[in-house]
């Protein structure tokens, strides 16, 4: 079985710039490239990313499938293989079954790619992104990154908080048995 690190993509790996419809308008935290390398050398890699301006009509499904796949694809220049991309294109009000916290893309991920869930992480700067990891039995782990600061208050006492990336990828690879370097 394959453990897994699940990523949200914005205000976690790149800045948290709204409903983002151009490649051109992607940055990176600078950080995210040696962070990611490091968990690829141990672990499949996923984005999971709630894109709800899509539902409001912001931004269209062709615009977030090409920022995607710009992130993708920098992330392979620098040597990083992200495993799938799940986006979801809802808002919260539709109740699907693909928006985080709900488990869909960890189920769907975990079948397709023979993931142990117990063994893999999700990372995220909303509750969310944590409890969908812990949803699924993984272990979530939430950085102060993006909209990390302002959603803060509404963890649970018991949530790993990290500073960013960089952090996370240490606490994940020391949790799973790697060393950090």
């Amino acid at each position: 079985m394959n453990k897994a690190v699940f990523l949200d993509r914005d205000g976690t790996i790149i800045e948290d710039r709204g409903n983002l419809g151009d490649p051109s308008e992607v940055v990176f935290y600078p950080e995210s490239f040696e962070a990611l390398r490091r968990l690829g050398e141990h672990f499949l890699l996923f984005i999971v990313t709630n894109q709800r301006g899509i539902a409001d009509g912001l931004i269209s499904g062709d615009q977030v499938d090409e920022v995607n796949a710009h992130v993708v694809a920098r992330l392979a220049e620098a040597g990083i293989r992200i495993a799938d991309v799940y986006v979801c294109p809802h808002k919260r009000s539709d109740g699907c079954a693909c928006i985080k916290p709900n488990t869909y893309f960890l189920d769907d991920a975990s079948r397709r790619y023979q993931i142990d869930l117990r063994q893999s992480f999700s990372v995220g700067d909303h509750p969310h992104d944590v409890q969908f990891g812990i949803n699924a039995g993984a272990d979530g782990v939430y950085v102060m990154t993006g909209h990390g600061a302002k959603h803060f208050p509404e963890l649970p006492p018991d949530t790993v908080v990290t500073g960013g990336i960089t952090e996370a990828a240490d606490y994940i690879l020391k949790s799973a048995g790697f060393t950090s370097a």
